[in-house]
């Protein structure tokens, strides 16, 4: 009997044995590979950092700071082990310990339970096995936990569930959990802190200190007991720990830079590399912004769209409190929770915070409660809105205030926007850009998007054309009124200059310099359309969206500000094309760089000297000849070796050009930028009909940076509103701090260009001791045609002056 017994125990055990096996093989070969284990990927988020290292952006739907093992502190370790897995390096993947009391709960009860499960199977759970709960899914977990076991040390695996472990809150992993909860590192947690975060994977929704803030304490309790009890924390920190108040300080990475646009251009760049793994790759983006000049350009254009705003009046209230909230709202009840649900709602901008008005007197304070309390405005704080008892405001009425050093003053809503941005002329490096008055608000990027007539500062590249075809700038060309008749057009076109005046013949670096529209449109008459379009095409700006007509000469064009700062970096370098970009670098989750710029660079000192030009010729008072004009597309010697930016222009041509700007900046239509007390800077304003468009096109060697003002929508900016005084503003804010520090550089005059004297009013050469003779640079090769002429024709007529059109 004993006998058969056995053999029936012995073929029991024979056959459960073969079903475990048997089970074991064909479950194990649903398993992952040890290369899946190996390389188990965190959803790690975006995160995009100025040149030096300061946080723009992060994008991922999951918050992660991973930490290496040997980061994490013990005392973290110690409460997780402690609520999760006490025996953690004594088992083998599975405690079956556990198993058994989990089995017996089951047999004693019929209820499943969730214990028995070690760190190890809850890893295998959470990152290979869906989170169905069944005896297949139990085995399963088994077998992969002892996998894991074999191919990873127990702190490879305990390193990858400390950061991957779901704690609430989007936190994924002690590293985020600790900032999110507490706002600090992990090596900075307390002993109950550390326990309120190793009570959460159990359940951490339930036991969030968020949401359930007395069911998280409970819980914090448990693994501080459990701590005591396995003697990690001794009776007094047991005590002092549980009677630590629960306080949570939500800290989420904090931006530390505003320079949301560049963010999102990043992110967009990212996604057309890598695709949805961007957002969870742990790549990491160095861009080339400078962090202090983006917070000056950030400065600067909110500072000048709210000066545009104060110098054309109030619109009025935003919106009105409900009638409900009103009657709440009164200075001796000063915050209510509904108010500031209220304002919160309200569309968030820059440094405008939205407050509702509680009591007005002409001529006293204006009382009004923000989220933050009582706001008072002294009279002269809003002034500039005129407020009177004619045009009060009322009580509940919701305006916006904004902070002025120590003061509040009255504010609202710009309906003008602006756009900033600055370019290193050397590289194309991007330094600085804002494409709104704020991202939050609009996320419309006027520096890349917005296609807009560029005005006048479209002159120096047609003034460019005209040196290569054969003018200098002592060139005269007629300023006087002109009319054209076009049947493509509805009636004559007669151009004006912008005050109405006319000046009659002047050198062609008086005209820049006071931006005289008439001589451009004689000028770029005399060079011809064609020639113009396929010169200037060279520096970067599209062909096709420069009108076909003479129009193209008075800037109606249109161009982004990005096409023109690009374009102003080949005056500011001296000729050179350079490729504007914004990622330096990017690193992936492990810090291996998987991409580095290398951006062609501008070298005038590279650069050999231009082709023979022999075939371009000047005349007596500096203008072309009738023929030999040098054509729009000739060829320009090239700076030999790699890395190097093309040269497109010939450097003579861009130094008078860059010359002439120096003047609009010390004595033309750009003066007001003397005040920063360089001389240096060059640049040329823009204006388009009706003063709809404001721009100033600025810049160094070092620096270029281009500022514009408009309505999204075209419409004028109001009468005066010209580029020096809408947009000159941004530019000379952002540029004070920007070129703070920085030596004043210029690009050297090349050897080609000799200095000569010239009459002022005929552009001839004449003696250097002659009484108001003027200096000038004219290119050499035509040096010896000029002195000719002079001595031929006591007065070259100008461009203009036998009324050729």
């Amino acid at each position: 009997m004993l006998l058969i017994l056995g053999g029936v125990v012995l073929v029991g055990a024979l056959l459960l044995a073969g079903v475990f096996f048997a089970a074991k093989w064909h479950y194990g070969r649903q398993l992952p590979s040890v290369a899946a284990i190996r390389d188990i990927q965190l959803q790690v988020p975006l995160r995009v950092y100025t040149r030096d290292a300061k946080l723009i952006g992060e994008f991922g739907a999951e918050r992660r700071a991973p930490m290496r093992f040997d980061k994490i502190p013990q005392r973290v370790i110690d409460a997780f082990l402690a609520a999760e897995d006490d025996r953690f390096f004594e088992h083998p993947g599975f405690d079956w310990k556990g198993l058994l009391r989990a089995g017996f709960v089951l047999a004693t009860t019929g209820q499943k339970s969730q214990g028995g499960s070690t760190i190890t199977m809850q890893l295998a759970r959470n990152v290979f096995l869906s989170p169905e709960r069944s005896y297949v899914r139990k085995f399963k977990e088994i077998l992969l936990a002892t996998k894991l076991e074999h191919e990873l040390s127990k702190q490879e695996i305990l390193e990858t569930y400390l950061n991957k472990i779901f704690l609430g809150q989007r936190a994924y992993g002690v590293g985020a959990a600790s900032l999110v909860y507490f706002g600090v590192e992990p090596d900075e947690l307390s002993w109950a802190q550390a326990a309120m975060l190793a009570g959460l994977p159990k359940a951490p929704s339930r036991d969030n200190p968020v949401s359930a803030p007395e069911r998280a304490k409970e819980r914090r309790n448990y693994v501080l007991r459990r701590l005591r009890d396995l003697n990690k924390i001794s009776e007094l920190d047991y005590q002092a720990g549980i009677a630590e108040p629960v306080t949570l300080k939500f800290s989420l990475p904090l931006v530390e830079v505003d320079a949301h646009y560049v963010a999102e251009m990043v992110r967009a760049d990212m996604v057309g590399r890598f695709g949805e793994a961007a957002y969870t790759g742990g790549y990491r983006v160095t861009t080339t912004i400078d962090s202090t000049r983006q917070a000056a350009a950030n400065r600067a254009l909110r500072s000048a769209l709210i000066a545009y705003d104060e110098r054309h009046g109030w619109r009025g209230a935003e919106t009105r409190l409900p009638e409900r909230l009103l009657a709440e709202t009164t200075l001796a009840k000063p915050s209510t929770q509904g108010l500031g649900a209220f304002l919160d709602a309200l569309p968030s901008a820059a440094g405008l915070v939205p407050a509702a008005v509680v009591a007005f007197e002409p001529g006293k304070p204006l009382q009004l409660l923000a989220r933050s309390g009582l706001v008072e405005l002294a009279p002269e704080d809003y002034a500039w809105a005129r407020l009177s008892a004619k045009k009060p405001v009322q009580r509940g009425d919701v305006l916006r205030v904004r902070r002025d050093g120590e003061r509040w003053k009255l504010a609202e809503l710009p309906e003008a926007q602006g756009a900033l941005v600055a370019l290193d002329p050397r590289d194309g490096s991007l330094v600085s850009l804002v494409g709104g008055y704020d991202f939050l608000l609009n996320k419309y990027n006027r520096v890349l998007q917005a296609h807009r007539q560029v005005g006048s500062g479209f002159k120096p590249f047609l003034y460019t054309s005209a040196f290569q075809f054969g003018f200098t700038p002592a060139s005269v060309v007629l300023d006087a009124p002109v009319v054209f008749d076009d049947a493509n057009l509805e009636s004559a076109w007669r151009p004006e200059n912008y005050g109405g005046d006319f000046k009659g013949p002047m050198r062609l670096r008086e005209a820049l310099v006071q931006s005289r529209n008439l001589v451009s449109v004689r000028l770029l008459q005399a060079v011809g359309v064609d020639y113009a379009r396929d010169f200037i095409s060279r520096f970067g700006l599209p062909k096709d969206r420069m009108p076909r007509d003479l129009s193209m000469a008075l800037g109606s064009g249109t161009f982004t500000p990005m096409e023109m700062a690009r374009a102003y970096s080949a005056l500011a370098n001296g000729g050179f094309l350079v490729e504007p970009y914004f990622i330096d670098q990017i690193d992936d989750s492990r810090g291996q760089t998987v991409f580095k710029a290398k951006p062609k660079v501008a070298c005038p000192e590279c650069a050999q000297m231009i082709v023979n030009t022999s075939g371009r010729i000047a005349g007596g008072s500096m203008a072309p000849a009738a023929s030999g004009a040098a054509s729009a597309n000739a060829p320009v010697a090239q700076p030999s070796g790699e890395g190097l930016a093309p040269r497109v222009v010939d450097a003579s041509y861009v130094w008078m050009v860059d010359d002439i700007l120096r003047e609009v900046v010390t004595r033309g239509t750009a003066a007001q930028a003397k005040a920063l007390g360089r001389g240096d800077i060059r640049g040329k304003t823009g204006t388009t009909n009706d003063e709809t468009d404001a721009w100033f096109n600025g810049f160094t060697s070092q620096l270029v940076a281009i500022s514009w003002v408009g309505f999204d929508q075209p419409q004028p900016l109001g009468r005066g509103e010209v580029g020096g005084k809408a947009s000159l503003p941004m530019w000379m804010d952002f540029m004070r701090a920007a070129l703070k520090g920085l030596p004043e550089t210029v690009i050297p005059k090349p050897d080609s260009l000799v200095a000569v004297a010239v009459d002022p009013r005929s552009g001839h050469l004449v003696a250097n001791d002659t009484p108001g003779a003027v200096p000038e640079n004219i290119p050499a090769e035509r040096l010896q045609q000029a002195q000719t002429e002079a001595q031929q024709a006591p007065r070259e007529k100008a461009v203009g002056e036998d009324d050729l059109f």
